[in-house]
C-alpha cells in the first residue's frame, strides 16, 4: 500500500517572524513557558482525564479480549471442521470404502476400533496441533451408525449414539454440530464421504469433548492477568466447562463469580442442528484490574512532575546545543543530498532560526527518502516473489526427484516427484536420514564421497561446482532401482545444505540391456541373417548362413549370385518384401528380402524349409491313403447293393443266352430273334462292365486326377451306386439339378465318395421313420462364381451341442460308424478350395452344402441364370 507524503504548508507571519529570532533566545522561553503551562494544566486536568480515559480504554480492551477470546474458540473449532474434510477426503479412506456395500434396510451393531486406529484413519489431529478426539464414526447415508474408531475406554454415550442420523447434512457441506452428552458438551463435525470411483457412501463423524483441556488448547496459552473463558448454559446460567477447573468450578451459578470477576457473556455462533443453547464467557479478576488503575495513576503523578521540571530544563539545553552545530549539520547533509539524491542547496540566513530551516529542508529530504524507499520495498517485494514463485514451479514442475539435505545429511525438503518415486509423503520424509533410509547399504559410503567432493576446492582454487554419480536406491516399499544423482552444495550464511536432484536410470539401464541384445540377435540367430547392398555384395552374413553361402558359391565381401542379385533389384526397386524359395536338392530354404530402402541395402532372412516340405509330402501322401482306405470302407457298406446291381445284367445275359440256345436246339432259325438276343446279351454285358469299371475307379488306388467334369453327372452316378440300397428303403431320391452342365475342375473319384457319404447318411438318418414320409432331395445351383450342391433330408435332425463337432475325426453318433466319413469329406472340399457346411433343425431335418469354385470354363462363358431356391430343409440325424 502507497503511504501519502507530508507537504508543506504556507507559513504563517508569526511563524516568519520566529525565523530571525536566535536560537538560545527561543530556546529559554519556549523553556519556561511550556514548563508553567505543562506544571498548570496537567496537574489540573490530567487526573481526572487519565482516569476517564484509562476506564473507558480498559472496557474496551475487555470486550476486545472477550471477541478475541471467542474468535480463538470458534477459529480452533473451524480448525475441526478442516480436519474432518481432509479425512472424509483422503484417499485411504476412499481405498477403503471402494469394495464395500452398505445395505441401508440392514440394522447392524457398528465395528468399533478401540485405542487403535484402523487403516481409513491417517493422524491429521496431532500434525495439525489439535487435540484427538474420543471418537471418529463411520456412518452410512441413513445415518447408521457403521464403525466407531474409540480412542479411549470409554464407549459413546447412548444419547449421542441415539442423534448420530441428526448430524449429518444432505449438501457437501462440513456440518459443525455443538451435542449435548449428560452434562458435557461435545462438538461433533461431519463430512460426506465417498468411495474411489465417486459414489457417496455416507458421512464420516468426528467427536470431540469440549472440556479444560479442550479450551485451553483453543486459548493458546494462559494469560498473564489469570483471566479464564467457560461455556455456560444460556437457559440456567451454569458453567459447563472452563480451561480453569480449579478457580471455576464446573457446574457452579455465573452469579457466584460476579464478586470475583468482570464476567463477559457472549453468544455461541449458529451451528446448525445443535441441541444446546449456550454462551461463552470470559472471566478476569476484579483485583488484576485495580492494581492496573492503580499502577497507571501513580506512574501517570511521577511522570507529570518530572515532565514540569526536565523538560524545562532539557528543551532549553537541547536547543540551544542543537543550533550551535546546525550549520555545520546542514552543510554536510546539503552536499550528501546533492551526491545521493541531487536535492539542491536550500537557501540559509546565518542570522536566522536555524531550527526551522532545518525543519524546512528535513520534511523535503524526509518525502524524497519515503518514496525512495518504498520504491525499493516494492521492486525487493516484487523481486522475492517472482524468485519464490520461480523455485516452486521448479520443484512441482522438474521430472525428476529433487531433495535437500542440511549438512548432517536429513531431509529438509522433498518436492511432488520425489514422493512418487521414492514412494514416502514429504511429511513422514522430512528430518529423516536420507541415506539410510533410501539408499542401499552398500553405496553409503560412495554417496558419503559425493557430498564431501561437492563443492571441494580444485587445483587453482575453484570450488568444483556438484559431484555426480550412480547409485542403487530403494523406495519406502525396499524395492531397488538405479538412480542417476547429481549433488550440488549451497551455503546459506554459515550453513551450507545439499541440493540432490535424482533420476531414475531404470528405463534407461533397460534400453542399454536392449540395445546390447538387439547387436547380438543377429549373431545368436540360428536361422541364416544376410546383409546385402545394392550392388549384390554381401556386407554381412552371420554363422548360421555359412551352408546356404556355401551352396551359392559365395561369401561375406563377396558378390551374389546373379538370380538373387536380380531379387535385392527388385525389392530396393519396390520398396516391398519378396519372398522366394531356394530348393538345392537336399535342403530347401525359404528366403524374406526386406528392403531398407533409406539406408540402401537389403536384408536377407533364411528358414531351412527341408522339414516343413518333406512333412508336407508325407502329410499329402497319408491322406491320400486315408482317403483311399475311408473309400474302401464306403464301397464295403455299399457291397451288396453293388452285388444286387451286378447280378441284375448278369441274369439278364444269362436268359437271353439260354433262349437262344433253346431256339438253336428247337430248329428254329429265324434270325431275328437271335439277333435280338444277341444284342440284349451285348447291352447287358456292357451294362456289367460299366458298373465294374465305376467299382473299379472308386476303389482303386491312384493319385488325385483333376478335371474338368459335370457337378450334375456325378450326382446322378451317386445316385446310381444306390439304387439298391433305395430300393430297400422304398425311397426316392428327388433330383432338383439346374439346368444344362455345372463343370467343376475336380478329382471325380474324391468328389463321388464325399456325395456318397453325404446321401448314405441320409439314408441312415431315415430308416426309423415310416417309409411314406421319408423325403430325401439332392440339388444343385450356381451361386455367382462357385457351384453349390445340397443334400436334404427330413430325418430327426441332429442336436446343437454335437454341431460343433461333426466334422471332428472319429466323432460319430452311429453304432458302428467309425466317425472319418465326415472329417475326410470336409478334407477333400477344402483340397479342392471348397467348403462344406451342414445345418440342422431337431425334429425338421438336416441340409449339408458343398461350395465347389466353377471351372474356368464356365467363368468364362456368359453370366449365369440367376440361382436356385435350395429345397426346404428336411432334417436328418447325426452322421
Amino acid at each position: 500500500m502507497r503511504r501519502s507524503l507530508p507537504t508543506i504548508a504556507v507559513k504563517p507571519a508569526a511563524y516568519r517572524l520566529l525565523r530571525y529570532l536566535p536560537m538560545p533566545l527561543i530556546a529559554i522561553l519556549i523553556g519556561l513557558v511550556a514548563g508553567l503551562a505543562v506544571w498548570g494544566v496537567l496537574d489540573q486536568v490530567q487526573s481526572r482525564a487519565v482516569e476517564r480515559i484509562f476506564n473507558k480504554e480498559l472496557t474496551a480492551r475487555l470486550d476486545l479480549r472477550s471477541r478475541e477470546s471467542l474468535l480463538r474458540f470458534d477459529q480452533y473449532m473451524n480448525n475441526y471442521a478442516a480436519t474432518a474434510r481432509l479425512l472424509a477426503n483422503h484417499r485411504r479412506l476412499a481405498q477403503y470404502l471402494e469394495p464395500l456395500f452398505w445395505f441401508p434396510e440392514e440394522n447392524v451393531e457398528p465395528v468399533v476400533y478401540e485405542q487403535f486406529r484402523p487403516f481409513w484413519l491417517p493422524d491429521f489431529f496431532e500434525r495439525n496441533a489439535l487435540l484427538a478426539p474420543s471418537h471418529v464414526l463411520l456412518m452410512d447415508t441413513r445415518g447408521q451408525v457403521r464403525e466407531v474408531y474409540q480412542a479411549g475406554t470409554s464407549p459413546l454415550p447412548a444419547e449421542l449414539l441415539a442423534e448420530a442420523r441428526n448430524w449429518v447434512d444432505a449438501g457437501d457441506d462440513v456440518h459443525t454440530v455443538l451435542a449435548r452428552a449428560g452434562d458435557q458438551p461435545v462438538l461433533v463435525v461431519s463430512d460426506r464421504v465417498e468411495d474411489a470411483g465417486g459414489y457417496g457412501m455416507g458421512h464420516l463423524a468426528v467427536v470431540v469433548p469440549i472440556d479444560a483441556d479442550f479450551l485451553a488448547a483453543s486459548e493458546g496459552s494462559v494469560s498473564a492477568d489469570s483471566s479464564a473463558v467457560a461455556l455456560v448454559d444460556s437457559d440456567e446460567q451454569r458453567i459447563l466447562a472452563t480451561n480453569e477447573p480449579q478457580q471455576l468450578i464446573p457446574g457452579t451459578l455465573l452469579e457466584q463469580w460476579s464478586e470475583e470477576f468482570v464476567v463477559t457473556s457472549q453468544s455461541l455462533p449458529e451451528y446448525e442442528g445443535s441441541n444446546w443453547n449456550m454462551l461463552f464467557a470470559t472471566f478476569i479478576p476484579h483485583s488484576s484490574v485495580e492494581k492496573m488503575t492503580q499502577r497507571v495513576v501513580e506512574f501517570e503523578r511521577n511522570q507529570r512532575l518530572i515532565a514540569a521540571l526536565v523538560f524545562i530544563a532539557v528543551f532549553t539545553l537541547v536547543i540551544y546545543l542543537v543550533s550551535a552545530r546546525l550549520n555545520r549539520v546542514l552543510t554536510r547533509m546539503t552536499r550528501f543530498s546533492q551526491r545521493a539524491l541531487d536535492i539542491e542547496q536550500p537557501n540559509f540566513k546565518r542570522g536566522g532560526n536555524q531550527l526551522l530551516l532545518l525543519e524546512d529542508w528535513i520534511q523535503h529530504f524526509t518525502n524524497l527518502v519515503l518514496k525512495a524507499r518504498e520504491e525499493m520495498n516494492r521492486r525487493h517485494a516484487h523481486e522475492m516473489r517472482e524468485t519464490e514463485a520461480l523455485k516452486a514451479a521448479i520443484m512441482e514442475a522438474s521430472l525428476d526427484a529433487i531433495v535437500t539435505l542440511n549438512r548432517a545429511g536429513l531431509i529438509i525438503d522433498y518436492n511432488p516427484m520425489a514422493e512418487a518415486m521414492l514412494g514416502l509423503t514429504a511429511a513422514d520424509a522430512k528430518n529423516g536420514d536420507f541415506a539410510r533410509r533410501f539408499l542401499d547399504a552398500d553405496e553409503h559410503a560412495a554417496f558419503r564421497d559425493m557430498l564431501s567432493d561437492s563443492g571441494r576446492r580444485q587445483h587453482g582454487g575453484h570450488r568444483r561446482p556438484h559431484a555426480r554419480g550412480e547409485l542403487w536406491a530403494k523406495r519406502a516399499d525396499s524395492s531397488r532401482f538405479p538412480v542417476e544423482m547429481s549433488i550440488v552444495p549451497i551455503d546459506i550464511d554459515d550453513e551450507r545444505v545439499y541440493t540432490l536432484y535424482i533420476h531414475d536410470a531404470t528405463q534407461r539401464k533397460a534400453a542399454e540391456r536392449e540395445i546390447k541384445s538387439l547387436a547380438r540377435f543377429a549373431s545368436e540367430s540360428p536361422n541364416p541373417i544376410l546383409r546385402v547392398n545394392a550392388e549384390g555384395l554381401i556386407v554381412y552374413a552371420n554363422a548360421a548362413s555359412r551352408a546356404l553361402t556355401d551352396a551359392w558359391g559365395t561369401g561375406p565381401g563377396r558378390l551374389l549370385p546373379v538370380d538373387w542379385t536380380q531379387e535385392v533389384h527388385a525389392a530396393l526397386d519396390e520398396g516391398q518384401n519378396r519372398e522366394r524359395e531356394d530348393d538345392q536338392g537336399e535342403q530347401v530354404y525359404s528366403l524374406l528380402f526386406v528392403p531398407i530402402s533409406d539406408l540402401g541395402y537389403v536384408n536377407i532372412y533364411a528358414r531351412d524349409t527341408t522339414a516343413v516340405r518333406r512333412a508336407e509330402q508325407e502329410s499329402r501322401q497319408h491322406q491320400s491313403e486315408l482317403v483311399h482306405v475311408c473309400r474302401l470302407s464306403t464301397m464295403g457298406e455299399v457291397a451288396t447293393g453293388m452285388a444286387h446291381e451286378l447280378n441284375q445284367p448278369l441274369s439278364a445275359i444269362v436268359n437271353y443266352a439260354k433262349g437262344a440256345s433253346r431256339r438253336l436246339q428247337g430248329g428254329m432259325l429265324d434270325t431275328e430273334p437271335l439277333v435280338e438276343a444277341m444284342r440284349q446279351i451285348s447291352a447287358q454285358a456292357q451294362r456289367a462292365g460299366e458298373i465294374i469299371r465305376r467299382l473299379r475307379a472308386l476303389v482303386g488306388k491312384q493319385a488325385p486326377v483333376r478335371s474338368v467334369v459335370d457337378l450334375n453327372y456325378m450326382v446322378r452316378e451317386v445316385c446310381g451306386f444306390l439304387e439298391f440300397e433305395t430300393g430297400k428303403l422304398a425311397l426316392r431320391i428327388e433330383l432338383d439339378l439346374a439346368e444344362g452342365e455345372i463343370p467343376v475342375n475336380v478329382d471325380l473319384v474324391q468328389i463321388e465318395q464325399v456325395l456318397l457319404n453325404l446321401v448314405r447318411n441320409a439314408l441312415d438318418a431315415l430308416e426309423d421313420k415310416p417309409a411314406e414320409e421319408r423325403h430325401l432331395a439332392i440339388f444343385t445351383l450356381v451361386r455367382g462364381a462357385e457351384a453349390v450342391v445340397g443334400v436334404a433330408d427330413n430325418g430327426p435332425g441332429i442336436a446343437a451341442e454335437r454341431m460343433a463337432h461333426l466334422f471332428d475325426p472319429f466323432y460319430t453318433t452311429k453304432e458302428t460308424g467309425m466317425g472319418m466319413g465326415l472329417a475326410i469329406s470336409q478334407t477333400i472340399i477344402d483340397d479342392h478350395g471348397g467348403e462344406i457346411r451342414a445345418e440342422s433343425e431337431p425334429g425338421r431335418g438336416t441340409v449339408f452344402h458343398v461350395h465347389l469354385p466353377l471351372a474356368a470354363e464356365a467363368l468364362a462363358a456368359e453370366p449365369q441364370a440367376p440361382e436356385e431356391a435350395a429345397p426346404p430343409m428336411a432334417a436328418g440325424a447325426g452322421r
